[in-house]
Protein backbone atom coordinates (compact mmCIF):
# COMPACT_ATOMS: atom_id res chain seq x y z
CA UNK A 1 0.00 0.00 0.00
CA UNK A 2 1.59 3.47 -0.81
CA UNK A 3 2.55 5.54 2.13
CA UNK A 4 3.19 9.22 1.81
CA UNK A 5 5.75 11.23 4.28
CA UNK A 6 5.74 9.37 7.53
CA UNK A 7 7.72 10.98 10.31
CA UNK A 8 9.80 10.02 13.57
CA UNK A 9 10.60 13.03 15.78
CA UNK A 10 12.94 13.23 18.67
CA UNK A 11 13.81 15.66 21.44
CA UNK A 12 16.50 14.00 22.77
CA UNK A 13 19.89 16.15 22.62
CA UNK A 14 22.95 14.81 21.02
CA UNK A 15 26.33 17.24 20.38
CA UNK A 16 27.13 16.71 16.78
CA UNK A 17 30.34 15.47 15.50
CA UNK A 18 33.10 18.67 14.62
CA UNK A 19 33.57 18.83 11.04
CA UNK A 20 37.37 18.91 10.40
CA UNK A 21 38.70 21.96 8.84
CA UNK A 22 38.60 21.58 4.49
CA UNK A 23 41.46 23.99 3.53
CA UNK A 24 41.11 26.48 0.95
CA UNK A 25 37.94 27.15 -1.17
CA UNK A 26 38.08 28.84 -4.16
CA UNK A 27 35.25 30.71 -4.87
CA UNK A 28 33.01 30.13 -7.93
CA UNK A 29 32.58 33.70 -8.84
CA UNK A 30 36.21 33.96 -8.59
CA UNK A 31 37.44 31.20 -10.88
CA UNK A 32 34.95 32.43 -13.84
CA UNK A 33 36.17 35.61 -13.49
CA UNK A 34 40.13 34.35 -13.80
CA UNK A 35 38.61 32.49 -16.95
CA UNK A 36 36.93 35.61 -18.56
CA UNK A 37 40.11 37.54 -17.61
CA UNK A 38 42.54 35.09 -19.75
CA UNK A 39 39.70 34.59 -22.78
CA UNK A 40 40.01 38.88 -22.76
CA UNK A 41 43.93 38.52 -22.75
CA UNK A 42 43.65 36.35 -25.28
CA UNK A 43 41.63 38.47 -27.57
CA UNK A 44 43.49 41.32 -27.13
CA UNK A 45 46.99 39.26 -28.19
CA UNK A 46 45.00 39.00 -31.35
CA UNK A 47 43.92 42.42 -31.89
CA UNK A 48 47.77 43.32 -30.84
CA UNK A 49 48.77 41.01 -34.04
CA UNK A 50 46.18 42.17 -36.15
CA UNK A 51 46.96 45.90 -37.84
CA UNK A 52 44.43 45.88 -40.46
CA UNK A 53 41.79 43.17 -42.24
CA UNK A 54 40.80 43.13 -46.00
CA UNK A 55 39.03 41.56 -48.09
CA UNK A 56 37.41 38.06 -47.96
CA UNK A 57 40.56 35.90 -47.15
CA UNK A 58 41.78 38.47 -44.72
CA UNK A 59 38.41 38.11 -42.87
CA UNK A 60 38.13 34.32 -43.02
CA UNK A 61 41.76 33.88 -42.51
CA UNK A 62 41.35 36.27 -39.41
CA UNK A 63 38.14 34.63 -38.18
CA UNK A 64 40.57 31.36 -38.19
CA UNK A 65 43.29 32.89 -36.35
CA UNK A 66 41.11 34.09 -33.07
CA UNK A 67 39.07 30.81 -33.03
CA UNK A 68 42.13 28.98 -32.86
CA UNK A 69 43.81 30.86 -30.10
CA UNK A 70 40.26 30.67 -28.03
CA UNK A 71 40.51 26.94 -28.78
CA UNK A 72 43.99 26.34 -27.34
CA UNK A 73 43.08 28.65 -24.61
CA UNK A 74 39.71 27.03 -23.91
CA UNK A 75 41.20 23.47 -23.42
CA UNK A 76 44.20 24.61 -21.11
CA UNK A 77 41.13 25.72 -18.93
CA UNK A 78 39.23 22.51 -19.59
CA UNK A 79 41.97 20.19 -18.37
CA UNK A 80 42.63 22.85 -15.35
CA UNK A 81 39.07 22.31 -14.33
CA UNK A 82 39.42 18.52 -14.19
CA UNK A 83 42.57 18.44 -12.33
CA UNK A 84 41.02 17.75 -9.16
CA UNK A 85 42.85 20.61 -7.37
CA UNK A 86 41.25 20.20 -4.00
CA UNK A 87 40.27 24.13 -3.42
CA UNK A 88 38.23 24.13 -6.72
CA UNK A 89 37.02 20.44 -5.65
CA UNK A 90 35.74 21.94 -1.77
CA UNK A 91 34.87 25.66 -3.25
CA UNK A 92 33.12 24.88 -6.74
CA UNK A 93 32.41 20.99 -5.75
CA UNK A 94 32.60 18.00 -8.25
CA UNK A 95 29.64 18.25 -10.28
CA UNK A 96 29.63 21.85 -11.32
CA UNK A 97 33.40 21.50 -12.24
CA UNK A 98 31.64 18.41 -14.22
CA UNK A 99 29.20 20.75 -15.97
CA UNK A 100 31.71 23.36 -16.89
CA UNK A 101 33.86 20.68 -18.33
CA UNK A 102 30.88 19.80 -20.05
CA UNK A 103 30.09 23.28 -21.59
CA UNK A 104 33.27 24.00 -22.45
CA UNK A 105 33.35 20.82 -24.40
CA UNK A 106 31.65 21.60 -26.08
CA UNK A 107 33.02 25.37 -27.21
CA UNK A 108 36.49 23.41 -27.49
CA UNK A 109 35.68 21.48 -30.12
CA UNK A 110 33.20 24.05 -31.87
CA UNK A 111 36.12 26.43 -31.76
CA UNK A 112 38.54 24.30 -33.21
CA UNK A 113 35.99 23.16 -36.15
CA UNK A 114 35.81 26.29 -36.99
CA UNK A 115 39.02 27.19 -37.13
CA UNK A 116 39.70 24.52 -39.14
CA UNK A 117 37.40 25.03 -41.27
CA UNK A 118 38.00 28.89 -41.68
CA UNK A 119 41.46 28.88 -42.04
CA UNK A 120 41.38 26.10 -44.92
CA UNK A 121 38.69 28.29 -46.45
CA UNK A 122 40.40 31.95 -46.03
CA UNK A 123 43.57 30.52 -47.33
CA UNK A 124 42.04 28.49 -50.34
CA UNK A 125 40.72 31.99 -51.02
CA UNK A 126 44.15 33.28 -51.01
CA UNK A 127 45.70 30.58 -53.42
CA UNK A 128 42.49 30.26 -55.60
CA UNK A 129 42.39 27.01 -55.41
CA UNK A 130 39.31 24.58 -53.63
CA UNK A 131 38.96 24.04 -49.76
CA UNK A 132 39.84 20.31 -50.52
CA UNK A 133 43.43 20.92 -52.79
CA UNK A 134 44.41 23.57 -50.02
CA UNK A 135 43.46 20.74 -47.10
CA UNK A 136 45.76 18.69 -48.75
CA UNK A 137 48.46 21.25 -49.32
CA UNK A 138 48.09 22.26 -45.40
CA UNK A 139 48.39 19.23 -44.35
CA UNK A 140 51.65 17.50 -46.57
CA UNK A 141 53.23 21.32 -46.42
CA UNK A 142 52.97 23.49 -43.08
CA UNK A 143 54.79 22.14 -40.22
CA UNK A 144 52.66 19.59 -37.68
CA UNK A 145 49.52 20.33 -39.41
CA UNK A 146 48.83 16.69 -39.48
CA UNK A 147 49.48 16.38 -35.37
CA UNK A 148 46.93 19.13 -35.47
CA UNK A 149 44.25 17.81 -37.84
CA UNK A 150 44.97 14.49 -35.50
CA UNK A 151 44.10 16.72 -32.39
CA UNK A 152 40.77 17.39 -34.27
CA UNK A 153 39.55 14.12 -34.57
CA UNK A 154 40.36 13.27 -31.19
CA UNK A 155 38.94 16.07 -29.79
CA UNK A 156 35.74 15.47 -31.95
CA UNK A 157 35.66 11.91 -31.10
CA UNK A 158 35.77 12.65 -27.42
CA UNK A 159 32.94 15.05 -27.85
CA UNK A 160 30.61 12.92 -29.54
CA UNK A 161 31.20 10.02 -26.97
CA UNK A 162 30.66 12.55 -24.49
CA UNK A 163 27.14 13.53 -25.82
CA UNK A 164 23.62 13.41 -23.83
CA UNK A 165 21.86 11.02 -26.33
CA UNK A 166 25.74 8.63 -26.34
CA UNK A 167 27.23 8.76 -23.03
CA UNK A 168 24.20 7.10 -21.11
CA UNK A 169 24.92 4.16 -23.39
CA UNK A 170 28.11 3.58 -22.99
CA UNK A 171 29.87 2.23 -19.28
CA UNK A 172 31.57 4.82 -17.31
CA UNK A 173 34.55 3.13 -17.31
CA UNK A 174 34.95 3.34 -20.99
CA UNK A 175 34.20 7.01 -20.81
CA UNK A 176 35.97 7.60 -18.70
CA UNK A 177 39.10 5.93 -20.38
CA UNK A 178 38.41 7.55 -23.89
CA UNK A 179 38.58 10.95 -22.01
CA UNK A 180 42.51 10.60 -22.16
CA UNK A 181 42.60 10.92 -25.38
CA UNK A 182 41.88 14.67 -24.73
CA UNK A 183 45.24 15.18 -23.08
CA UNK A 184 47.03 13.52 -26.29
CA UNK A 185 44.85 15.93 -28.18
CA UNK A 186 46.26 18.92 -26.41
CA UNK A 187 49.81 18.21 -26.69
CA UNK A 188 49.60 17.55 -30.81
CA UNK A 189 47.34 20.73 -31.36
CA UNK A 190 50.34 22.61 -28.78
CA UNK A 191 52.88 22.31 -30.75
CA UNK A 192 50.88 22.91 -34.27
CA UNK A 193 49.60 26.79 -32.42
CA UNK A 194 53.51 27.44 -31.61
CA UNK A 195 55.23 25.86 -34.97
CA UNK A 196 52.26 28.31 -37.11
CA UNK A 197 50.49 30.70 -34.91
CA UNK A 198 51.83 34.09 -35.96
CA UNK A 199 51.26 35.46 -32.99
CA UNK A 200 53.74 33.13 -31.57
CA UNK A 201 56.03 32.88 -34.04
CA UNK A 202 57.35 36.31 -33.94
CA UNK A 203 57.21 37.01 -29.89
CA UNK A 204 59.85 35.10 -27.13
CA UNK A 205 57.91 36.77 -24.45
CA UNK A 206 53.94 35.64 -26.13
CA UNK A 207 55.32 31.79 -26.76
CA UNK A 208 56.65 31.98 -22.69
CA UNK A 209 53.49 32.88 -21.72
CA UNK A 210 52.08 29.57 -23.71
CA UNK A 211 54.62 27.28 -22.51
CA UNK A 212 53.79 28.79 -19.07
CA UNK A 213 50.09 28.27 -19.11
CA UNK A 214 50.04 24.82 -20.86
CA UNK A 215 53.06 23.89 -17.71
CA UNK A 216 50.85 24.82 -15.69
CA UNK A 217 48.51 22.74 -16.22
CA UNK A 218 50.09 20.04 -17.10
CA UNK A 219 51.89 19.99 -13.46
CA UNK A 220 48.54 20.43 -11.57
CA UNK A 221 47.40 17.43 -13.63
CA UNK A 222 49.91 15.25 -12.65
CA UNK A 223 50.51 16.11 -9.09
CA UNK A 224 46.92 15.79 -8.15
CA UNK A 225 45.31 13.30 -10.60
CA UNK A 226 48.58 10.60 -11.15
CA UNK A 227 51.42 11.39 -8.21
CA UNK A 228 48.97 12.53 -5.22
CA UNK A 229 47.01 8.95 -5.36
CA UNK A 230 49.98 7.00 -5.45
CA UNK A 231 51.62 9.36 -2.58
CA UNK A 232 48.30 8.98 -0.44
CA UNK A 233 48.22 5.02 -1.32
CA UNK A 234 51.26 4.59 0.16
CA UNK A 235 50.56 6.86 3.24
CA UNK A 236 47.21 5.80 4.54
CA UNK A 237 48.05 1.62 3.57
CA UNK A 238 43.78 1.49 2.51
CA UNK A 239 42.42 -2.21 3.16
CA UNK A 240 38.85 -3.20 2.68
CA UNK A 241 37.66 -4.79 6.07
CA UNK A 242 34.49 -5.83 6.05
CA UNK A 243 31.90 -6.01 3.98
CA UNK A 244 27.97 -5.75 5.55
CA UNK A 245 24.51 -5.59 3.52
CA UNK A 246 22.42 -2.64 4.25
CA UNK A 247 19.19 -3.48 1.86
CA UNK A 248 18.42 -5.41 -0.95
CA UNK A 249 21.30 -4.94 -3.88
CA UNK A 250 23.02 -2.90 -1.25
CA UNK A 251 26.23 -2.97 0.64
CA UNK A 252 28.34 -0.73 2.51
CA UNK A 253 32.48 -1.47 2.53
CA UNK A 254 34.33 -0.27 5.33
CA UNK A 255 38.11 0.84 4.97
CA UNK A 256 40.29 1.12 7.34
CA UNK A 257 43.70 2.92 7.06
CA UNK A 258 46.74 4.50 9.09
CA UNK A 259 46.41 8.74 9.69
CA UNK A 260 43.23 9.07 7.63
CA UNK A 261 42.47 12.71 9.57
CA UNK A 262 44.90 13.69 7.57
CA UNK A 263 43.12 13.40 4.24
CA UNK A 264 41.07 16.38 5.60
CA UNK A 265 37.85 14.36 4.20
CA UNK A 266 34.28 15.73 5.38
CA UNK A 267 31.02 14.09 5.06
CA UNK A 268 28.86 14.59 2.09
CA UNK A 269 32.72 14.54 0.05
CA UNK A 270 33.33 11.53 -1.85
CA UNK A 271 36.19 9.63 -3.34
CA UNK A 272 37.18 7.94 -6.46
CA UNK A 273 38.05 4.58 -5.63
CA UNK A 274 40.54 1.92 -7.21
CA UNK A 275 40.28 -1.29 -4.98
CA UNK A 276 43.38 -3.48 -5.99
CA UNK A 277 41.84 -6.99 -7.98
CA UNK A 278 42.14 -7.92 -11.15
CA UNK A 279 38.61 -6.97 -12.34
CA UNK A 280 38.65 -3.86 -10.25
CA UNK A 281 42.18 -2.52 -10.30
CA UNK A 282 42.31 -0.01 -13.42
CA UNK A 283 39.10 1.92 -12.83
CA UNK A 284 38.29 4.50 -10.23
CA UNK A 285 34.44 4.85 -9.57
CA UNK A 286 33.29 7.98 -7.71
CA UNK A 287 31.43 6.61 -4.03
CA UNK A 288 30.14 9.24 -1.39
CA UNK A 289 31.09 8.31 2.45
CA UNK A 290 28.48 7.54 3.83
CA UNK A 291 29.76 7.98 7.75
CA UNK A 292 31.46 10.73 8.90
CA UNK A 293 35.13 9.87 8.94
CA UNK A 294 37.32 8.65 11.70
CA UNK A 295 40.76 8.64 12.03
CA UNK A 296 41.48 5.12 10.84
CA UNK A 297 38.02 4.28 9.27
CA UNK A 298 36.11 5.21 5.95
CA UNK A 299 32.60 3.69 4.64
CA UNK A 300 31.36 3.92 1.21
CA UNK A 301 27.92 2.11 0.56
CA UNK A 302 27.08 0.83 -2.86
CA UNK A 303 24.22 -0.10 -4.99
CA UNK A 304 24.18 -2.80 -7.37
CA UNK A 305 23.79 -1.34 -10.96
CA UNK A 306 26.07 -3.31 -12.83
CA UNK A 307 29.31 -5.24 -12.75
CA UNK A 308 31.68 -3.04 -11.55
CA UNK A 309 29.41 -2.74 -8.13
CA UNK A 310 28.28 -6.37 -8.02
CA UNK A 311 31.92 -7.35 -7.92
CA UNK A 312 32.72 -4.74 -5.39
CA UNK A 313 30.00 -6.34 -2.86
CA UNK A 314 32.23 -9.64 -3.34
CA UNK A 315 35.15 -8.35 -1.93
CA UNK A 316 37.27 -10.07 0.36
CA UNK A 317 38.55 -8.64 3.34
CA UNK A 318 42.17 -7.55 3.29
CA UNK A 319 42.11 -6.24 -0.34
CA UNK A 320 43.90 -3.10 -0.57
CA UNK A 321 42.35 0.08 -1.49
CA UNK A 322 43.51 3.33 -3.84
CA UNK A 323 41.40 5.99 -2.66
CA UNK A 324 41.52 9.30 -4.99
CA UNK A 325 40.23 12.67 -3.08
CA UNK A 326 38.45 13.78 -1.11
CA UNK A 327 36.22 15.48 -3.52
CA UNK A 328 33.00 17.56 -3.75
CA UNK A 329 31.44 20.79 -2.05
CA UNK A 330 28.56 18.81 -0.79
CA UNK A 331 29.56 20.01 3.08
CA UNK A 332 28.60 21.55 5.95
CA UNK A 333 30.73 24.33 5.32
CA UNK A 334 27.76 25.68 2.71
CA UNK A 335 25.84 25.95 5.37
CA UNK A 336 24.54 29.96 6.44
CA UNK A 337 21.63 29.24 8.55
CA UNK A 338 20.34 27.86 11.62
CA UNK A 339 18.05 25.49 10.31
CA UNK A 340 18.78 22.37 7.88
CA UNK A 341 16.73 20.37 6.22
CA UNK A 342 17.69 17.23 4.30
CA UNK A 343 16.04 15.55 1.32
CA UNK A 344 17.16 12.34 -0.14
CA UNK A 345 16.19 9.57 -2.71
CA UNK A 346 17.03 6.47 -3.39
CA UNK A 347 20.73 5.76 -3.11
CA UNK A 348 21.68 9.38 -2.75
CA UNK A 349 21.14 8.76 0.81
CA UNK A 350 24.79 8.05 1.55
CA UNK A 351 25.98 11.48 1.42
CA UNK A 352 22.74 12.44 3.48
CA UNK A 353 23.58 10.22 6.42
CA UNK A 354 26.98 11.00 6.70
CA UNK A 355 25.52 14.75 7.26
CA UNK A 356 22.53 13.57 9.12
CA UNK A 357 25.29 12.63 11.88
CA UNK A 358 27.41 15.28 11.40
CA UNK A 359 26.06 18.63 10.72
CA UNK A 360 25.73 21.06 13.56
CA UNK A 361 22.52 21.57 14.67
CA UNK A 362 20.49 21.74 17.51
CA UNK A 363 17.35 19.90 18.59
CA UNK A 364 14.58 20.70 16.16
CA UNK A 365 16.25 22.72 13.79
CA UNK A 366 17.48 19.73 11.54
CA UNK A 367 14.88 17.23 9.11
CA UNK A 368 15.45 14.55 6.72
CA UNK A 369 12.84 13.38 3.97
CA UNK A 370 14.32 10.38 2.20
CA UNK A 371 12.33 9.40 -0.84
CA UNK A 372 12.02 5.02 -1.79
CA UNK A 373 9.84 3.15 -3.21
CA UNK A 374 9.70 -0.09 -0.73
CA UNK A 375 10.31 -0.28 3.12
CA UNK A 376 12.97 -2.83 1.92
CA UNK A 377 14.80 -0.26 -0.03
CA UNK A 378 15.12 2.12 2.98
CA UNK A 379 18.92 2.49 3.40
CA UNK A 380 20.16 2.76 7.14
CA UNK A 381 16.78 2.67 8.52
CA UNK A 382 18.00 1.69 11.86
CA UNK A 383 20.91 4.10 11.89
CA UNK A 384 19.00 7.12 10.61
CA UNK A 385 16.57 6.76 13.75
CA UNK A 386 18.88 6.29 16.17
CA UNK A 387 20.44 9.11 14.90
CA UNK A 388 17.12 11.32 15.03
CA UNK A 389 16.13 9.78 18.46
CA UNK A 390 20.35 10.92 19.92
CA UNK A 391 20.18 14.54 17.52
CA UNK A 392 16.66 15.35 18.79
CA UNK A 393 16.23 15.96 14.56
CA UNK A 394 13.09 14.68 12.40
CA UNK A 395 13.05 12.15 9.86
CA UNK A 396 10.11 11.78 7.20
CA UNK A 397 9.97 8.87 5.18
CA UNK A 398 8.14 8.66 1.89
CA UNK A 399 7.16 4.94 0.48
CA UNK A 400 5.68 4.08 -2.33
CA UNK A 401 5.21 4.59 -6.18
CA UNK A 402 4.80 8.03 -8.13
CA UNK A 403 1.34 6.28 -9.38
CA UNK A 404 0.28 5.70 -6.36
CA UNK A 405 1.42 8.57 -3.47
CA UNK A 406 1.58 11.45 -6.34
CA UNK A 407 3.94 14.38 -6.01
CA UNK A 408 5.83 13.29 -2.73
CA UNK A 409 7.50 16.72 -2.86
CA UNK A 410 4.91 19.29 -4.30
CA UNK A 411 5.66 22.92 -2.65
CA UNK A 412 2.37 22.57 -0.60
CA UNK A 413 3.58 19.40 1.03
CA UNK A 414 6.53 20.36 1.86
CA UNK A 415 6.06 23.77 3.83
CA UNK A 416 3.84 21.19 6.04
CA UNK A 417 5.80 18.46 6.50
CA UNK A 418 8.59 21.56 7.26
CA UNK A 419 7.84 24.41 9.31
CA UNK A 420 9.36 28.02 8.27
CA UNK A 421 10.79 25.79 5.13
CA UNK A 422 11.99 29.45 3.32
CA UNK A 423 14.19 29.60 6.54
CA UNK A 424 15.87 26.19 5.92
CA UNK A 425 19.58 25.91 4.10
CA UNK A 426 18.31 22.69 2.19
CA UNK A 427 21.10 19.58 1.02
CA UNK A 428 19.26 17.83 -2.06
CA UNK A 429 20.73 14.31 -3.28
CA UNK A 430 18.97 11.68 -5.67
CA UNK A 431 18.85 10.80 -9.46
CA UNK A 432 19.11 13.50 -11.43
CA UNK A 433 15.04 13.20 -12.34
CA UNK A 434 14.17 13.97 -8.52
CA UNK A 435 17.15 16.20 -7.47
CA UNK A 436 15.89 18.74 -10.51
CA UNK A 437 12.21 17.80 -9.14
CA UNK A 438 13.08 18.82 -5.47
CA UNK A 439 14.80 21.76 -6.37
CA UNK A 440 11.96 23.37 -8.46
CA UNK A 441 9.18 22.29 -5.29
CA UNK A 442 12.01 24.30 -3.02
CA UNK A 443 12.26 27.50 -5.07
CA UNK A 444 8.28 27.01 -5.81
CA UNK A 445 7.73 27.40 -1.83
CA UNK A 446 10.15 30.36 -1.55
CA UNK A 447 13.32 28.76 -0.56
CA UNK A 448 15.79 31.19 -2.12
CA UNK A 449 18.34 29.48 -4.91
CA UNK A 450 21.72 30.51 -2.55
CA UNK A 451 20.52 28.22 0.20
CA UNK A 452 19.96 25.00 -1.75
CA UNK A 453 22.67 22.65 -2.50
CA UNK A 454 23.16 20.02 -4.46
CA UNK A 455 25.64 17.48 -6.33
CA UNK A 456 24.39 15.06 -8.52
CA UNK A 457 27.65 12.28 -8.43
CA UNK A 458 26.96 11.56 -11.89
CA UNK A 459 29.78 11.68 -14.57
Amino acid sequence: MATTFAGTGRTAAGPPRAVPAGGVRARPEAVLAAIAAGTLAVLVLWWVNTPAVAGLDGWLTEAGRVTGLLAGYAIAVLLALMARVPALERGVGSDKLARWHSMGGRYVVGLAVAHALLITWGYAVTEGTDVVSETVTLNLTYPDMLKATVALLLLVGVGVVSARAVRPRMRYETWFHLHFYTYLAAWLAFGHQLATGEEFIGSAPVRAAWYALYLSVAALLLWYRFLTPVRQAFRHRLRVARITPEAPGVVSVHVTGRNLDRLRAEPGQFFRWRFLTRDLWWSPNPYSLSAPPTGDGLRITVKDLGDQSRRIARLRPGTRVVAEGPYGAFTASRRRRRKVLLVAGGVGITPVRALFESIPAAPGDLTLLYRARTADDLVFRAELEEIAARRGAVMHSCLGPRSGIGDAFAPARLRGLVPDLPGHEVYVCGPAGLTAEVVSALRAAGVPKRHIHHEAFEF
